[in-house]
């Protein structure tokens, strides 16, 4: 004894349009990860070929993970920067209050807006 389940031509459309959509984002991104990985590797190569064509590549480096910076190293660079580039002005820091007198105007009043409710 078999259970039949009949599936409308509508959810079946609907079903290969979902999968359809889930595999083409799903190579969209595959196609994206490897672009910015290769990107990134002809990145570093094209400055490495410079350095050599310049002459300023440093003969003991043999490898590609020996240019690499780790990231203590770049955040310690990063703070250094910080704190060498003055940014802020030094502030006196005294608070200034100034009262400022209010005249009163009958067009901010809220109870002018008040309906009152007569009966009748």
């Amino acid at each position: 004894m078999f259970l039949e389940i009949q599936i409308p031509a509508t959810i079946e459309e609907g079903i290969v349009i979902a999968f359809t959509g889930y595999a083409i984002v799903f190579l969209a991104l595959l196609l994206l990860f490897y672009l910015f990985s290769g990107l990134s590797k002809f990145l570093s190569w094209q400055i490495r070929q410079n350095l050599i064509k310049t002459g300023r590549f440093p003969k003991h480096i043999k490898k590609e993970d020996d240019l690499h910076i780790s990231g203590e190293t770049a955040a310690a660079i990063a703070m250094a920067i910080y704190l060498c580039r003055d940014l802020h002005d030094d502030e006196s820091n005294v608070l200034t209050i100034k009262k400022i007198s209010k005249v009163y105007s009958p067009w901010s009043s809220k109870i002018y807006g008040i309906n009152r409710w007569r009966k009748s």
